[in-house]
């Protein structure tokens, strides 16, 4: 199975930023690490390392990983590859599994990739800058 580099594994850390601590994320579940979903029966009470943080990262990457093999019937380079698993792993395989980028992209229509991911920045309502600068990284990392 592809996995993704650790160019796209740098940049899902600096989108999800580093906590030892469990905290509620905006969509309102427990989260550690860089952006994991803590799950039943999980024990942070004593926090975690950066080491540890990229362990699990690397694991929920696996679930992006697939979803993108999954729904991507067409060759990508790396750069292509580690900007969607990037973007799944920030907002799920169902995003991408309904979204038009995935047809804009199954169709090689590449140059409309970064138009699309520039549509996937709102939240409740509002454009938020943390994802205007992810999906900008994202669009350029697809792009190389």
């Amino acid at each position: 199975m592809r996995h993704i580099t650790q160019q796209g594994i740098d940049l899902i850390k600096r989108f999800e930023g580093f906590s030892a601590t469990v905290y509620i994320c905006p969509a309102g579940y427990p989260t550690i690490g860089y952006g994991h979903v803590v799950k039943d029966g999980e024990d942070f009470s004593k926090g975690i390392s950066k080491r540890q943080a990229e362990i699990l990262l690397r694991q929920d990457a696996k679930t992006a990983e697939r979803a993108v093999l999954r729904l991507i019937t067409v060759p990508l380079t790396d750069g292509q590859f580690d900007a969607l698993v990037s973007f799944t792993y920030n907002l799920g395989s169902g995003a991408l599994q309904r979204s038009t980028l995935r047809r804009v992209i199954n169709r090689g229509e590449h140059p409309e990739v970064p138009r699309q991911l520039m549509r996937w920045v709102w939240a409740d309502g509002r454009k938020l800058k943390g994802l205007i600068k992810r999906r900008e990284a994202e669009a350029l990392l697809y792009q190389m």
